[in-house]
């Protein structure tokens, strides 16, 4: 059922498989090309496997291949009701299934017409857009897939993470390669700001004429497939012009961390001549970025956080903030550029936050913010992040906004100052690589 590859480990989404194993909710994994959604329903089909469910009970389909690709929703489900087995539970797995138009009535129909488990992944939000929220309303479980975190980056890797007695007798981390040789966690840690997170770079190693040939294909084809042959499939008109696209990404990718609109977007390019400001004080020219920069998120190659009033308690309408999926494909749009390490470390938080779980806002309180509000259950963070809290003014510049929240949830600032587990009348101080790597 599955191929000889090797399979490396992601713990964390397949255990949330695992839960929702032969439960009723249809499982969707959702995230950019590329992230490793595949691999996962291979694993989880492993673990099927080894828990000893038979072949026969397993049905696995990918629509990349040519031999799925052109189906028809009726001739997807036709296909199905021949292979299933009818006789016991079945487990059904569909891959890149936004290529079938239509797939929802088929997968509806495979949960009323058969005793079955199914296993679904998507390149693009598309496929849980409201037309899907009718058909499988509350009988669906999304768990979003990211590349891989700095954990999962030295796993796959091959890097070993020891500690060891310093000169002072404190302990402290080192990582070894698979041939025993010693690093500093900064040079891992630098490597994967770099490199990013998509998988297929272990398989190639952290060689950057390989990995940025590779990060040119997931782009090519995040562009080409999900978005502008999707927009021709809908019969939609939005995303036409590559050249602008590829601009707004690119402003985009050097933009992370900052607050900015579509309308400031649209100024900026219209003075490059990109798109013309028309009638009605450049309404149509804010528009047409809009629905580029939304097209971009529904193919989470960008995530857009909103601000939070504290004080207030209420969401602001204008100026979010958008952070990139892979610092790699960053690294392969601008080139390798230290100059905003700042908002390179934030971006590499904020999908951490959003692997473990939290909902995530730009927290505003008077006339300062404060970077991330994560939120999760009954769970409350204020979390700061800054390349370095040495020097007076910038460590009264980076806890001031922590200082005048009033509540009394945790409040963290994480920088990558060595040794400086400190505390600042309750404000905890950690270092990033420690804390990308607690729990791991």
């Amino acid at each position: 059922m599955i191929s000889n590859q090797i399979l490396k480990s992601r713990n964390g989404y397949l255990n949330k498989l695992i839960a929702f194993k032969d439960t009723e909710p249809v499982k969707i994994i959702t995230g950019i090309r590329r992230c490793g959604k595949s691999s996962l329903l291979k694993l989880m089909i492993k673990y099927l496997q080894e828990q000893g469910v038979a072949d026969n009970q397993i049905l696995s389909m990918n629509f990349e291949s040519m031999a799925f690709r052109n189906m028809t929703a009726q001739e997807f489900y036709s296909y199905v009701k021949e292979h299933i087995n009818t006789e016991k539970r079945s487990y059904l797995f569909f891959d890149e299934l936004q290529r079938i138009e239509g797939w929802e009535d088929a997968v509806n129909s495979f949960r009323v017409d058969f005793d079955c488990d199914i296993y679904i992944t998507g390149s693009n939000a598309y496929l849980l857009s409201s037309e899907y929220a009718t058909y499988l309303s509350g009988r669906s479980v999304e768990i979003k897939m990211l590349p891989l975190s700095f954990a999962e980056f030295l796993d796959f890797h091959e890097f070993k993470i020891e500690e060891a007695t310093s000169a002072f007798g404190g302990k402290r981390k080192i990582i070894k390669d698979k041939n025993g040789i010693s690093y500093e966690p900064a040079e891992a840690f630098n490597a994967y700001l770099l490199f990013g997170g998509m998988p297929g770079i272990a398989d190639i190693g952290l060689e950057m004429d390989k990995a940025m040939a590779l990060l040119d294909g997931i782009y090519s084809t995040v562009v080409i497939r999900d978005i502008l042959e999707r927009e021709k499939r809908r019969g939609q008109k939005r995303i036409t012009d590559a050249a602008l696209l590829r601009k707004i990404i690119l402003f985009l990718a050097d933009n992370i961390g900052s607050s900015i609109s579509a309308t400031s977007m649209a100024g900026t390019l219209s003075n490059e001549g990109l798109i013309d400001i028309e009638t009605r004080k450049g309404k149509p020219s804010t528009h047409t970025v809009q629905s580029y920069v939304n097209t971009l998120t529904e193919s989470y190659f960008f995530y857009e956080i909103k601000r939070f009033d504290i004080k207030g308690k209420e969401f602001l309408r204008t100026l979010g903030k958008y952070y990139i999926v892979d610092t790699g494909l960053r690294t392969y749009l601008l080139g390798n550029r230290d100059r905003d390490r700042g908002h390179i470390l934030e971006n590499v938080i904020y999908l951490e936050l959003l692997r473990r779980g939290y909902d995530l806002a730009v927290g505003k309180v008077d006339n300062t913010e404060v970077d991330f509000i994560a939120t999760k259950y009954n769970e409350k963070l204020y979390i700061q992040v800054t390349e370095s809290l040495q020097g007076e003014e910038v460590r009264k510049r980076e806890l001031a906004p922590l200082q005048k929240i009033r509540d009394n949830y945790e409040k963290i600032v994480l920088s990558m100052d060595l040794n400086n587990d400190a505390d600042y009348n309750g404000i905890k101080s950690l270092n990033i690589i420690d804390w990308l790597l607690e729990n791991n």
